[in-house]
């Protein structure tokens, strides 16, 4: 599964930027049943689709396989151990990080079990292609890695496709228990064979119609049918960051001294041109020489498949939200050769290896049914290695709600499940004259359209559209800071000993009520022109809040917050901390008019007219307290500042 930027961006920056899904592209292997006590299964390694029935029989012993094992480090349950007490504020080693050199020797391989691990995959015939401190790369043909992984892989159908999957679960050497976390690459899904390694040029231009708003309210649709009995304003043009620092509480701090880093996939080849003149046009702090770097692989791959142009939006939208928010703060971007879930690992590990920043915004996700045990551990081990650093971690929680009307299934988004991430929900901000805050719902639009005679709205307020990810994660444990905060109706809506539940904190996400960002694109006669558009989606929140731990961390005298979900539990109920966002804030239903061209660039081919409904999200809703649109809310005046206090 992979995002669909070009055409969604007029609704929302699609935080469910994915990764590649299906067997979660990195090709997870399969499970093994270990059927010989020499063995060592490596549970969840096997794709739910390689069933007996799609076994289409073996893989040529010839074809060529591509595979990482991922080491477990030293000892896993020390590491977590570790990263749970420097993140707790109660406990006595809150806040005494390691640096990265210290991870490593205290958490990491040693170098005995990497030469073991070698050892076996060569003995198999494979040929070891990488070391990192993660894992080891190999390839080789079929006939040694069913050797090296004591299972047989064959082809599989798989939709309309066939791929290669293990038969069984794949297992390591009884003396390796312990040493490997998991493998990935035995599974083919889903490949493609036409690789494109040259980053394309910008996506079409899209341009947002008027009239505007300039701050929530201001210019009134009064021609326009009644919206919830009143008249509605319309949509603003698009949020600044004067107005957001306003809304959030960012006072005068501006993340000076703090390093945020951000991961993608792709790099726009335009991003400092682009971020330098929306900072300049906007009222924004001009970029100083050097504030802004980039962190890129040697090549690219599968940029076709995944849509390389449309995360240079994404990238476009994280740097200048940041920078909006935190103009001080130093900023990495580093960027994933492809969507796959290898390398975007192997970006945020670059992050943990090498420090480069004590906080990391990541607007990108899948749906949880995607995510294998496995998977989930080598993820879980790279945030645990950022954790004992001081390094933290913030995951948009997704921009289809509670994902039934995307997948037909009631699901969260991973990885923003992980009980080691800050997953941040979203919001339509309500930001009035003098960037007053007036208020802010839970992210969740319905749209009706104006009918042809111009009288009233058809079927209001019509169907769903887009909403924060949310809600209770099927695969991981409630963490220890959520309980007692949590509603046992949320936590133990899947299991009665109680669930992780989607999200931590939130901020505005509704591209209705969204920010304006500027980006070069492709016009209609092909040149390429910097040009600016309003854009939302939990891929705006995300870095909002980073930007935000940013202004909290030189709050705090630049001190590291780390992982950062304890910390904000224990603010829960303290007064003027956060907003406690609700679907009806006013007492009365809210909606904005909305007018786009019919064809995304002008008004040649007309103008469509729509009201957006807001604090709509699917099944989700946003209630007085914790709830699973918005989590604890959103960070209030006294936030920030909070930090500067001693807790």
């Amino acid at each position: 599964m992979r995002s669909n930027r070009a055409k969604t961006r007029a609704v929302s920056m699609a935080a469910a930027l994915p990764m590649i899904a299906g067997a979660l592209a990195l090709g997870i292997p399969a499970a093994h049943a270990a059927d010989s006590p020499a063995r060592n299964a490596l549970k969840g390694t096997k794709p739910l689709w390689a069933t007996a029935k799609a076994d289409k029989g073996a893989t040529d012993n010839r074809a060529q396989v591509k595979a990482r094992v991922y080491l477990a480090g030293r000892n896993a349950a020390s590491l977590a151990a570790y990263a749970k007490a420097v993140a707790d504020p109660s406990s006595p080693l809150y806040g005494k990080y390691l640096n990265a050199k210290q991870a490593q020797a205290r958490f990491g391989a040693t170098k005995a079990q990497v030469a073991a691990v070698k050892t076996w995959l060569t003995s198999a015939g494979l040929k070891v292609t990488a070391v990192t401190p993660h894992y080891v790369a190999v390839s080789g043909d079929v006939a040694s890695a069913e050797k090296a992984f004591g299972t047989q892989l064959h082809n599989f159908a798989k939709g309309s496709r066939t791929y290669r999957a293990p038969a069984q679960a794949a297992s390591v050497p009884a003396g390796l228990k312990g040493t490997v976390l998991t493998v990935t690459g035995l599974d083919s899904a889903p490949h493609k064979a036409n690789h494109d390694d040259q980053l394309p040029p910008p996506d079409a231009v899209f341009k947002n119609a008027g009239p505007f708003s300039s701050y929530y309210g201001s210019n009134i649709a009064s021609t326009l049918p009644d919206v919830y009995g009143q008249k509605a304003p319309y949509a603003v043009k698009g949020y600044t960051g004067k107005q957001l620092r306003a809304a959030y509480g960012a006072g005068d701090y501006t993340g000076k001294g703090v390093r945020v880093a951000i991961t993608d996939a792709y790099a726009s080849p335009t991003i400092a041109y682009d971020a330098g003149t929306y900072a300049l046009k906007n009222g924004d702090k001009a970029w100083k020489t050097g504030q802004l770097h980039q962190v890129l692989p040697k090549n690219y791959t599968k940029t076709d498949e995944c849509g390389a142009a449309g995360w240079y939006g994404e990238e476009t939208l994280d740097v200048e939200a940041v920078h909006a928010v935190a103009p001080d703060a130093d900023v990495t971007y580093v960027g994933a050769a492809s969507c796959y879930d290898d390398d975007l690992l192997d970006s945020l590990s670059k992050v943990v290896d090498n420090h480069l920043a004590d906080i990391v915004s990541n607007s990108w996700g899948d749906i949880e049914a995607n995510q294998t045990p496995d998977l989930a551990a080598a993820y879980d081990q790279v945030f645990q290695l950022g954790a004992v650093q001081g390094i933290g971690f913030y995951f948009s929680s997704g921009d289809n709600g509670d994902e039934v009307a995307h997948t037909h299934t009631k699901q969260v988004d991973t990885p923003a499940n992980s009980a080691w991430v800050t997953a941040v929900g979203g919001t339509s901000l309500a930001v009035g004259k003098g960037d007053k805050y007036l208020w802010e719902t839970g992210w969740g639009t319905e749209k009706a359209t104006l009918s042809a005679d111009g009288e009233s709205w058809v079927n209001f307020p019509g169907a769903f559209t887009s909403g924060a990810g949310g809600g209770t994660s099927n695969t991981v444990a409630e963490p220890y800071y959520q309980k007692g905060i949590v509603p046992d109706s949320l936590a133990k809506a899947n299991n009665a000993s109680g669930n992780r539940v989607v999200p931590d904190i939130a901020a505005i996400a509704d591209p209705n009520t969204g920010f304006l960002v500027g980006q070069t694109q492709t016009f209609p006669d092909g040149s390429q022109q910097y040009s600016e558009y309003r854009i939302g989606g939990t891929s705006l929140a995300a870095p909002t809040i980073a930007a935000v731990q940013a202004l909290a961390q030189e709050a705090r005298g630049g001190k590291a917050i780390g992982f950062a979900n304890p910390a904000i539990y224990a603010r829960y109920g303290k007064k003027g901390v956060f907003h406690d966002v609700t679907d009806n804030p006013t007492g009365q239903g809210l909606g904005v008019v909305r007018v786009d061209y019919a064809n995304g660039l002008d008004d040649t081919d007309g103008l469509r007219y729509s009201v957006r409904s807001l604090g709509k999200d699917s099944s989700l809703s946003a209630t007085e307290g914790y709830d699973d649109v918005t989590g604890v809310g959103s960070p209030a005046a006294g936030y920030v500042v909070s930090f500067a206090k001693k807790h």
